[in-house]
């Protein structure tokens, strides 16, 4: 009988993802990753990375994969919504966006006729402050910030005032050249596929990857070492390391001189106007102690610092011509560190880090730096007219993000951080720490914070900038603050993002003043976004003697039913990322690598109308230009009161912020033919379309590396318009930006702090990095010692931020979280895993479920953040597990320092100190671990639930495939 051979089935093995294909900017995170969109039949059927992209190279993680999900969300808002119940209920009627329009220009017109700074307009994650800042610019308030107040001021300022760049995302270690990389309190989120792809480079290469972080999760889990540090004592560490390299004298004297104010003399004169600053010339340059001089003089005088071929002083006392005494920046560094305070023997039990494993760390550190320079045979050229033939660097480099930041001392701890990668020579050579165009800026930045109405009515800047003096705070004659939530005062000087976390309760009490509207944006205010998410949700709702709301009217845009919108009169409805426009602008966040400068876009790939019938939503950005037309807002208008722009694509082409600089640099000029700066081009937004949604533009090869007095560099970045002159940037050791302050608290100058700051000034604007106590925990242990556990929260790298958590594909890794903790910190308390139980701060108690990890500090609990919901929220099941089993910690954290004399925030810069929380536990009694829910349950939101029934997507596509019908899901 014949044998028959099997037959194969009919397999496609390149099955097209769909029928057509376009290129735009990921959402779902800050990574801003380029994507690939594949639609069939209009419908998204799959995103992929693209791997042409600077960014991600085609690289994509869950989230990003996930973003068609996001997309079609059940909870997306489809239409307008005016309140019609008690403000929280949510309850609401649709209405038509002129309605919407006109009532929300009806409250606005007012206030800007009458005192614009009534109006506090607070934005969350919008990558789009390029526009919002510019808008609130125009009507005139001050009111204004963006998110970073609560996420990352601390890490940009302490960056910002010492090195003219910063952690986050504005700069990136070397992946190439590094061998020792030390990754400081850095999670799952921010800039995410960068970091991966780095840390593959550095682990093939044989590189150390040590992780400090008190959780030992994702990068920390594929660390070569981790190190358990105790939250809020990573900059105590830091200056042990110091200690120990200067004992050791392994540190890079050459490039302290040649790059930072190491050797720039300060004035010692205590009590005096002048005590702390710079020693100058009458021609205002900073002075040295020269030792020798290029004329054979070996006489030592006082020289300016900038002069090159001369032997400069580090240490010792010198007098000045006039009489006054002065010793080098070097000095006081090594006069502070040195302090056996610092000594590793000294701050070990403080960290949790065994004093040998710190001494090990210093000794890695220097030989890394020390036993193997990186040198590259590339020629350049330095910003003094130095020629070199090649470039020398140190090959250590350091990453750090929100656990070091979101600290009441986290702004010293980035300064720590920054003057030990000084120390070693490694901020910008190969192998270490590299800014990302277009850092380096000066220090600090030149724009200030708009104060001062124009006869328009527009601020003379932007509400948000650097201050450089007291002169530039945003206080009356009194010295009280003059913005609702307090930043540039003198309670938080540095505030450079702005306070979002302190604005509700500021403006529920009337604290400086009332005000009449509060407009926010994708900021979910009421939960996730709020220390004290109990009280806060009070305020929102509460109610005057007069039986109005104490904060009248609130305007509310979102793309989805969050938690916030029901707290909303008025909620404008946004596109998801798929439907709309977006600028990832070089003048707001940008993309850019150490080698190239980048800009991207996002733009339609399908069309809102035809997403879901009945549903309307706009852009919030289009709204805004809109709005501000309708105002009459100037630079929204023409001379005949017409619009000035049709929609935030035209913004974004014709807009310009100076002379041939607009939102984005690349195809500038009337045919294209223009980078960076140039006349606006018409086709511009079609040739970031035509290239993949981005445009990149390379750094000349000789200046990528010392870009802070590098010539080819710096004139290469003010060609750009990056900067605006092409002057060295110095990198500050020292600061005399603070020593300002200081000396104000002292009673020095025209503008000083109130009598009740005077004492918090100067003891916290100290010109040089000092570590203190967290607030929280040094004052909760100065009354009630029952809180000895340090509660913080990490960032999944599945989720990011409450819209990634109501995403069904992204909601099967986890849909409930847990508080995870040592298995010997629960046998300490009488814990077994998986028990129920209360947990409780100075402000607060919980109910959670509580898992063992040894991943964990043996002080330290920790639970992801984000994934507990209120129920009704994001249109999901009223039962599901975010909401019954899921929880916050926010309930525990208060938004105010235990003293109640203070925001609980770093008194410098006003970050939210989220990870200073100190809490204690105890198993939960019987009645709560029977029921198995997170208490506080709220009552559940009036939004309307999504359909019953798993959330499937793509059947009809497997259907169409096959040749049958299938029902669209």
């Amino acid at each position: 009988m014949r044998k028959h051979a099997p037959q194969e089935p009919a397999i496609d093995l390149s099955p097209s993802p769909g029928d057509e294909v376009k290129t735009t900017t990921c959402y779902m995170c800050a990574c801003r990753c380029g994507i690939k969109v594949w639609l069939s039949d209009g419908r998204i059927r799959y995103i992929q990375g693209n791997p042409d992209h600077p960014v991600n190279q085609g690289v994509l993680c869950a989230k990003g994969s996930a973003g068609i999900m996001q997309h079609y969300s059940p909870a997306r808002l489809d239409k307008p919504l005016l309140r019609v119940g008690e403000r929280g209920k949510g309850e609401f009627r649709e209405i038509e966006w002129d309605e919407a329009l006109r009532i929300a220009a009806d409250w606005l017109a007012p206030i800007r006729e009458r005192n614009p700074d009534e109006l506090a307009f607070f934005t969350g994650r919008d990558q789009s402050q390029a526009l919002t800042g510019w808008w609130a610019q125009q009507f005139g308030t001050v009111n204004y910030a963006a998110h970073g107040g609560f996420c990352s001021v601390n890490m940009a300022a302490g960056g910002l005032y010492t090195l003219g760049g910063s952690f986050w995302e504005f700069g990136e270690p070397d992946w190439e050249h590094s061998r020792y990389l030390m990754l400081w309190g850095v999670a799952e989120d921010h800039d995410s596929n960068p970091i991966k792809l780095g840390l593959g480079r550095l682990k093939a290469s044989g590189a150390k990857i040590v992780a400090v972080n008190p959780v030992r999760s994702g990068y920390g889990a594929i660390a070569d070492e981790w190190i358990g540090i105790r939250p809020g004592t990573d900059g105590l560490f830091a200056f042990a390391l110091i200690h120990e390299l200067l004992k050791a004298d392994r540190i890079d004297l050459d490039y302290l001189v040649r790059y930072t104010n190491a050797h720039w003399l300060v004035i010692r004169n205590p009590g005096g106007a002048d005590d702390g600053l710079f020693a100058r010339d009458g021609e205002g340059r900073a002075l040295c102690w020269a030792r020798g001089l290029p004329d054979g003089t070996s006489q030592g005088r006082a020289h300016p610092a900038d002069a090159i071929d001369i032997a400069a002083a580090v240490v010792g006392e010198y007098s000045l011509p006039d009489g006054r005494r002065a010793v080098p920046v070097f000095h006081l560094v090594a006069e502070r560190y040195l302090d056996p305070q610092y000594a590793p023997d000294a701050v070990s039990e403080r960290c949790g880090i065994p004093a040998e494993t710190i001494r090990r760390i210093a000794r890695e550190l220097a030989e890394a730096a020390f036993e193997h320079a990186i040198t590259l045979p590339i020629a350049w050229t330095d910003a003094y007219g130095r020629q070199h033939s090649e470039m020398t660097g140190r090959p250590v480099s350091m990453h750090a993000m929100r656990g070091i930041s979101a600290h009441s001392n986290g702004f010293h701890t980035c300064r720590a951080l920054h003057v030990l990668q000084l120390l070693l020579g490694a901020v910008d050579t190969p192998g270490s720490f590299r800014y990302q165009p277009p850092f380096p800026k000066p220090i600090p930045p030149p724009n200030r914070p708009g104060k001062t109405r124009q006869p328009n009515g527009a601020l003379d800047a932007a509400p948000l900038g650097f201050v450089h003096s007291p002169e530039d705070l945003v206080v009356d004659a009194n010295g009280q603050p003059r913005r609702i939530d307090h930043a540039f005062s003198w309670a938080y000087p540095l505030s450079a993002h702005g306070m979002m976390h302190t604005v509700i309760r500021n403006a529920w009490a009337g604290d400086p003043y009332k005000i009449d509207t509060l407009m926010m944006f994708m900021a979910n205010m009421s939960w996730n976004s709020a220390m004290n998410t109990g009280e806060t949700i009070g305020w929102l709702t509460d109610r005057g003697e007069d039986g109005e709301y104490r904060i009248p009217r609130i305007i509310y845009a979102d793309a989805y039913a969050s938690e916030m919108t029901a707290y909303a009169d008025l909620v404008l409805p946004d596109t998801t990322y798929l439907e709309r426009f977006d600028a990832i602008s070089l003048l707001d966040r940008p993309i850019s690598d150490a080698d190239s400068a980048s800009d991207a876009i996002r733009h339609p790939v399908v069309d809102a109308a035809q997403q879901r019938e009945g549903r309307d939503v706009r852009g919030f950005q289009s709204v805004l230009l809109e709005l501000g037309a309708r105002l009459g807002l100037p630079g929204m208008v023409h001379d005949d009161g017409s619009p000035r722009y049709r929609d935030y694509a035209d913004y974004i082409v014709r807009h310009e912020r100076a002379p041939g600089v607009g939102l984005l640099a690349g195809w500038r000029g009337e045919h294209g033919e223009l980078e960076a700066k140039g006349p606006p081009n018409p086709q511009q937004l079609q040739r970031y379309i035509d290239n993949g949604g981005f445009w990149r533009s390379h750094v000349p090869e000789s200046a990528r590396y010392y870009k802070m007095a590098n010539r080819g560099y710096l004139d290469w970045a003010q060609k750009m318009g990056f900067i605006g002159h092409a002057d060295p940037i110095v990198l500050q050791l020292y600061s005399e930006t603070i020593q300002k302050f200081r000396l104000a608290a002292q009673g020095h100058g025209a503008q000083q702090p109130p009598p009740e700051h005077r004492e918090r000034v100067a003891t916290y604007f100290d010109p040089l990095p000092i570590w203190y106590e967290p607030f929280e925990g040094a004052q909760v242990d100065q009354v009630d010692a029952k809180f000895p556990l340090s509660a913080v929260t990490q960032r999944p790298m599945f989720m990011y931020h409450a819209w990634g958590s109501q995403n069904a594909w992204l909601r099967q890794i986890a849909a409930r979280n847990y508080l995870y903790l040592h298995p010997d910190t629960g046998a300490r308390h009488g814990i077994a895993d998986a028990d129920w139980i209360t947990m409780e701060s100075h402000h607060g108690r919980i109910t959670v479920q509580a898992r063992f990890a040894a991943n964990v500090q043996a002080d330290t609990v920790w639970t992801w953040n984000a994934i507990g919901k209120r129920r009704g929220a994001w249109r999901l099941d009223k039962d599901a597990p975010e909401s019954r089993k899921g929880f916050l910690m926010n309930h525990l954290i208060s938004d105010i320092t235990p003293k109640g004399d203070y925001a609980n925030a770093d008194p410098v810069t006003g970050q939210a100190a989220w990870f200073d929380l100190r809490v204690s536990i105890r198993k939960a009694d019987a009645a709560q671990n029977a029921r198995g829910e997170s208490e506080p349950q709220l009552a559940p939101l009036a939004f309307a639930q999504a359909e019953p029934g798993p959330l499937r997507y793509g059947a009809e596509f497997r259907a169409r495939r096959a040749g049958g019908k299938h029902e669209q899901d």
